[in-house]
């Protein structure tokens, strides 16, 4: 049962919450543009910290494209808490304070145990989803266990018909899960400290208030996301940087004024 002081928070935050235009993400993807040219070095380090976790899954897992294949497509589960830091590059800008790598890394410490939760649970999400696509490759890959670039082939060759469909379907499932209770929260537990609940439901109303800008936010990030995949990870020095500094705008679209007390 919630307190009256946490049912005052969660009504406060859900009234802050408010309705965008359907081509909104554009604008919060020309604004994380705008925050990344405006301080490439820290932003450009965290891209090539996610390009290089995904080069070192594929040297370390080479041979085992089930477990490999759900790590690199996990990223975008855990995505939302490992670009905390581009949050709070866009936050600083926002504010007119020193932009700092180190500082920025070190974000997390202002709401840590909500974040430190909310990624627990993310973590918890990833190992459930690397289960279930080992198993969906032990049931429903036919042939040979491919390499991961054989993996890449299936799903543009449309090879394995069956296989694509449950993976894309299950994989589409836990996506949409995360997607649905992160889409806002990250931003808004650095910001405002609330906890990792209350941010939750914010970010879940917020999505069901704005099905078509958050459904067109959804594939410019799946599209940025697999645009940096297909280009052997390179891409993703700047693509996972734009998608991080743009959903701070996106947060700051949906929530532009702290509730009272917040």
């Amino acid at each position: 049962m919630q307190s009256a002081d946490e049912k005052s928070l969660t009504f406060e935050l859900l009234a802050a919450i408010r309705p965008v235009d359907g081509d909104a993400p554009l604008a919060w993807l020309r604004a994380g543009w705008a925050d990344l040219r405006a301080h490439p070095a820290p932003s450009l380090a965290y891209g090539a910290a996610f390009a290089l976790c995904g080069w070192l899954l594929a040297a370390t897992l080479d041979h085992t494209t089930a477990l490999l294949s759900a790590l690199v497509t996990g990223m975008l589960l855990v995505g939302p808490f490992l670009a905390l830091g581009l949050y709070d590059l866009s936050r600083r800008r926002e504010r007119g304070e020193p932009v700092s790598f180190f500082a920025s890394a070190l974000a997390w410490r202002h709401n840590v145990s909500n974040i430190g939760l909310f990624a627990a649970v993310l973590a918890v999400v990833l190992m459930v989803w690397a289960r279930a696509s080992m198993v969906i490759f032990a049931v429903f890959y036919e042939g040979a266990m491919p390499s991961f670039s054989g993996f890449v082939h299936a799903f543009s060759a449309l090879d394995n018909l069956e296989f694509v469909v449950f993976y894309l379907a299950v994989g589409g499932f836990f996506a949409t899960l995360v997607f649905a209770v992160s889409v806002i929260s990250v931003p808004l537990m650095l910001d405002r400290r609330v906890d990792a609940i209350n941010a939750a439901i914010a970010s879940a109303t917020a999505l069901a208030r704005n099905p078509g800008a958050m459904l067109g936010w959804a594939g410019s990030i799946v599209f940025l996301t697999a645009l940096g995949f297909a280009t052997g990870f390179v891409g993703l020095v700047v693509t996972m940087p734009l998608v991080g500094h743009a959903t701070w705008h996106a947060y700051r679209a949906l929530m532009p004024e702290p509730p009272s007390g917040v």
